[in-house]
C-alpha cells in the first residue's frame, strides 16, 4: 500500500505516513535509521548486520522519491543509502513495537547503550557502499 501523505516532523523527530484507509502511522527517525534497509546496516546476508547506536538525535535532512516504489531519506548523520520501499514502510508501521523491542534486546545482549557512539571497525565496510 502506498501512503497518500508523508510528513516529516522535525521537532518531534517522526515521519508521519497517512494511508487511504485512514490509518496514520508515526515512525521515529531513530527507528527508521536503525532499521535502514541499506547494506551498510543490514549487511549482504544473515549475520552481517551492524548494530546501530547513537541515533536518538538523528534527523531526516531530506527525502527523495525513488520511482513509484520507494523513498530515500538522507539522515543528519550522513546515512543516505537506504531505499525504503512502500512494502517495507508498511511492514515497519505494522510491526514497529516488536521490531523496536528486538533492537533494544540486541543492544542489551551486546552490552551496548542505545546512545553509545558507533564503533566503526577498520575493514568492516563491504567496499561497495
Amino acid at each position: 500500500m502506498i501512503p497518500t501523505n508523508i510528513v516529516v516532523h522535525q521537532h518531534s523527530k517522526v515521519l508521519e505516513l497517512t494511508y487511504q484507509d485512514g490509518h496514520v502511522f508515526r515512525l521515529p527517525f531513530e527507528f527508521l535509521r536503525v532499521v535502514s534497509p541499506s547494506a551498510e546496516v543490514q549487511g549482504h546476508g544473515p549475520g552481517q548486520e551492524t548494530l546501530q547506536t547513537g541515533k536518538r538525535e538523528v534527523l531526516i535532512a531530506n527525502i527523495e522519491p525513488v520511482g513509484h516504489y520507494a523513498i530515500k531519506p538522507s539522515f543528519s548523520d550522513g546515512h543516505d543509502s537506504g531505499l525504503y520501499s512502500w512494502d517495507y514502510l508498511q511492514f515497519l508501521c505494522e510491526h514497529h513495537d516488536s521490531i523496536w523491542k528486538e533492537h533494544l534486546d540486541k543492544l542489551a545482549a551486546a552490552g551496548v547503550d542505545r546512545d553509545a557512539p558507533m564503533n566503526v571497525a577498520g575493514g568492516k565496510s563491504c567496499g561497495t557502499h
